[in-house]
């Protein structure tokens, strides 16, 4: 929005978009997400001081809820991480795996399994290739470290 690319209406409503998707973590049979960060997720400083260390303090949160797994994928992969974009991958109840891909201005979903099965061996290779979740938060808490009122 200070960039002047979208209006403070389209940042209302996307704001709004993710606080629906996040609510979706408290219901009573919520999903089990497995997340892999960049590290640049958690380093680039967005929105100033205040914004940051309430991110950062979210996803500590998320990491302790009991269907979540949060690992970051450190600067130090390099090369071996396999993803240049946002990735989605999702189970659904009949064991199908359907994969979204966003960038900045376009989507794409998947649901063919020959398309989809090398993008899921590419999660599991970064996954294994992360840090795992007590690592990951220590990593954050560092990155917290960094933000005005820390403890």
């Amino acid at each position: 929005m200070r960039r002047g690319a979208i209006t403070e209406d389209q940042a209302v409503a996307r704001v709004s978009f993710v606080a629906e998707r996040q609510a979706a973590l408290a219901r009573p049979r919520p999903p089990m997400l497995l997340v892999v960060l960049d590290e640049s997720c958690i380093r680039r400083r967005v929105g100033g001081e205040e914004v940051m260390r309430a991110q950062l303090d979210r996803l500590l949160e998320f990491a302790e809820l009991p269907n979540t797994v949060l690992q970051i994928a450190p600067y130090d992969m390099g090369e071996r991480r396999p993803f240049n974009y946002l990735m989605h991958l999702l189970t659904l109840s009949d064991l199908s795996v359907i994969a979204y891909s966003e960038s900045q201005i376009w989507g794409h979903v998947e649901r063919e399994s020959p398309a989809v099965l090398p993008l899921l061996t590419a999660y599991h290779q970064l996954q294994a290739e992360a840090l795992p979740q007590a690592a990951s938060v220590a990593l954050i808490n560092e990155a917290r470290k960094g933000t005005r009122d820390h403890d």
